[in-house]
């Protein structure tokens, strides 16, 4: 027999089962030593990853009591909704108001006099031009003596339609209207009697009536849509009407029924007019939205401290210890963040610990709240609590404002002294000869901050003041389509003491500039401008500790070099010289968020030991496949042993069984011989 070709048959032992047991326990201890370390390594890459999610909770959780926003909202209500409804921001007042609304405000809104027969009636061609302002036309009926004056809205600017063979039919020339967005909305109806076209003002208030003019070119007809001083042509269906209202008495009006200017940070919402007893409204500050910030940061710290208890706790009864029992890493980071929950605030107002608001600490090291010490601390002093929390800047003059600051800020009192106050750009016209506009001076192209106008064509028309020419001057400028998409704006003045125009930009600082770069054959000798720069606006510029900053626009930021590097201040006001002081402290949550930005900031040392176990658990399964490998080999020598050895008893069972076959085959011929 020269092989075997299954292990076992030539011996007619279980072989196979018995090298397998063999190279099983061969393999045991290993892998067993292997497993253990898998599972510890996994143990505490969970530990690990349990203790960096909790901390990032903790970080997200001190954004709210850090920002300065929390500290700073307002609860509003109104004791009769449905005549209005109040929304507060964070410089409202807190305060009680009474409000009676006597008129909601309105839209301009007219209709063509002429009836059509079909909405595809030829109306005319020709241009229509849409202008917005003050008009004292009253009457619904039509008639040039109703219409005598009418003063242009500044922040409005003029829009004009064209209307030619592509769209003359009364169709057409609502949807070209529609079209232009020209801040009038046009639509048509049928009144019983025929189609009217019926036009109004996209806003409301009396600032923003309309003035139709037309100029008329091919078919005649367009005309008929003219609401001027010098033809009113469509019938006057809703007067343009301000809201009239009074607060506390006072009496007031506005353009619209959303209102915001008149209350400091209040806005209103008109919805009908009062009856009998006025509306109610209570500002207050918004209690609850500092509670749930403060206990969102206890609630956060606190989850901190069980997962650290539970990875570092022993237990003698069980005889169980935490993952991470004896970690010295663990034992740091609890140190470090106690360490600022239980220092004073340096710099802070009367409450500079976290007791003194009433959060203390337990004796698991968990926060505890007392919401009535708390409440008490509110109704005291409520925008001290701001400083235990939140990083800030108080100023001493309200000219200085605390914008923001940088991680290597310090904390201390930094004086203020300004040497030159931000200016906006600036160019001046010489003393204008007339406020009339013509063919020959309504054009005009400027640079603003650095963009570039298209033609501004000013509404030809005699101007009765050089303010309402200022009015359309900055109407026309604003309307650019390139600015408006910049959102680049101008303000025009009129000094009648000088005579003289003056375009501003509205921006503040080096980056603001105004230059004319195209003017009208008449404008220079008319209202006084001709192709040149401006003056440029100027960067505010002083020093914060006696140190220069850097200017920007209105923004003041401390040099690098200083303990005020990265302290940004608005600057306002005229004023220059000394500016007070600026008290910049740093809260509880600020240090706590300096804290962990050094605990997860890039490369630390959570993040190596996470990697360092992830590194461990893949040598693990390198091991494991090492051990395979040994195992194949030491398998492979067993076999070959035992293969042997079958080979041998099979070929010892052959010849027994040849040696049996001829015994019994002498036995049989010595028994014949006998016979």
């Amino acid at each position: 027999m020269a092989s075997i070709s299954s292990l076992g048959i030539g011996s007619g032992l279980d072989l196979g089962s018995l090298v397998g047991q063999l190279v099983a326990a061969e393999r045991a201890p290993a892998e067993n030593r292997l497993a253990r370390q898998e599972a510890g390594f996994q143990a505490d890459l969970s530990a690990f990853g349990s203790l960096q999610s909790v901390l990032s909770s903790f970080q997200s959780a001190l954004e709210g009591v850090q920002d300065l926003s929390t500290y700073t909202k307002r609860n509003s209500s109104a004791s009769d909704s449905s005549v209005l409804t109040v929304s507060s921001g964070e410089t409202a007042a807190a305060g009680h108001y009474d409000v009676s609304v006597s008129a909601l405000s309105k839209a301009h809104s007219l209709a063509t006099s002429t009836v059509y027969t079909s909405t595809t009636d030829v109306v005319g061609e020709g241009v229509i031009t849409f202008r917005f302002g003050t008009t004292d036309y009253t009457s619904p009926t039509p008639g040039p003596e109703s219409y005598d004056s009418f003063s242009v809205n500044a922040d409005k600017p003029a829009a004009s339609v064209t209307i030619d063979s592509t769209n003359n039919t009364l169709a057409g020339v609502r949807d070209a209207i529609n079209a232009a967005k020209a801040g009038v909305n046009a639509s048509i109806v049928n009144d019983g009697t025929g189609f009217r076209l019926l036009l109004a003002s996209a806003d409301t208030g009396a600032a923003n009536s309309l003035e139709v003019a037309v100029t008329e070119s091919g078919p005649a007809g367009l005309s008929a849509l003219e609401f001027s001083a010098t033809a009113t042509n469509l019938n006057q269906t809703v007067a343009a009407q301000d809201a009239a209202f009074t607060v506390n008495g006072l009496a007031v009006t506005s353009a619209t029924n959303q209102v915001s200017s008149v209350i400091e940070g209040v806005e209103l919402t008109l919805l009908k007019i009062t009856e009998g007893t006025p509306v109610g409204i209570d500002v207050s500050r918004d209690r609850d939205a500092i509670k749930a910030a403060i206990n969102g940061f206890i609630g956060a710290y606190n989850s901190y401290i069980d997962t650290a208890n539970s990875l570092s706790s022993y237990d003698p009864d069980t005889r169980e210890a935490g993952l991470l029992i004896g970690d010295a890493g663990l034992r740091g980071i609890t140190a470090a963040l106690r360490s600022e929950i239980n220092n004073a605030v340096t710099g802070a107002g009367r409450f500079s610990t976290l007791a003194s608001v009433g959060i203390t600490t337990d004796t698991d090291g968990k926060l505890q709240l007392d919401s009535d010490d708390l409440d008490a601390v509110l109704d005291d002093d409520f925008s001290a609590v701001s400083e235990l929390f939140a990083a800030q800047g108080v100023a001493s003059n309200i000219n200085v404002g605390y914008i923001s600051s940088a991680a290597g800020t310090a904390v201390g009192e930094y004086a203020v002294s300004i040497t030159q106050l931000s200016t906006r750009a600036s160019i001046v016209s010489a003393a204008a000869a007339s406020f009339t506009i013509d063919g020959d001076n309504d054009l005009l192209r400027l640079k603003v901050d650095g963009v570039e106008t298209g033609d501004i064509l000013l509404s030809q028309a005699a101007y009765g003041s050089g303010a309402a020419l200022a009015a359309e001057l900055q109407s026309k400028i604003n309307g650019d389509t390139q600015l408006k998409s910049a959102g680049v704006e101008v303000l025009v003045s009129f000094d009648s003491g000088t005579n003289k125009f003056t375009i501003n930009s509205d921006r503040y600082g080096s980056a603001s500039k105004v230059d004319v770069l195209q003017v009208d054959t008449d404008t220079a000798t008319t209202f006084g401008f001709i192709a040149a720069s401006g003056t440029d606006g100027l960067d505010v510029a002083g020093t914060i500790n006696g140190v220069a900053g850097t200017g920007s626009g209105q923004q003041l930021t401390g040099s690098a070099s200083t303990s005020a590097q990265g302290l940004v201040l608005a600057i306002t006001g005229t004023s220059t010289g000394d500016l007070g002081s600026v008290n910049f402290t740093r809260g509880v949550a600020d240090s706590l968020k300096t804290v962990l930005a050094n605990i997860l900031g890039e490369d630390n040392q959570l993040d190596l030991r996470i990697e360092g176990l992830k590194e461990s658990i893949a040598g693990v399964a390198d091991d494991r496949e090492a051990l395979n490998l040994r195992m194949a080999v030491i398998e492979e020598r067993i076999r070959k042993r035992f293969t042997g050895l079958d080979i041998l008893v099979a070929q010892l069972t052959s010849t027994s069984d040849f040696l049996t076959t001829q015994l019994d085959n002498i036995s049989k011929i010595s028994i014949n011989r006998n016979k």
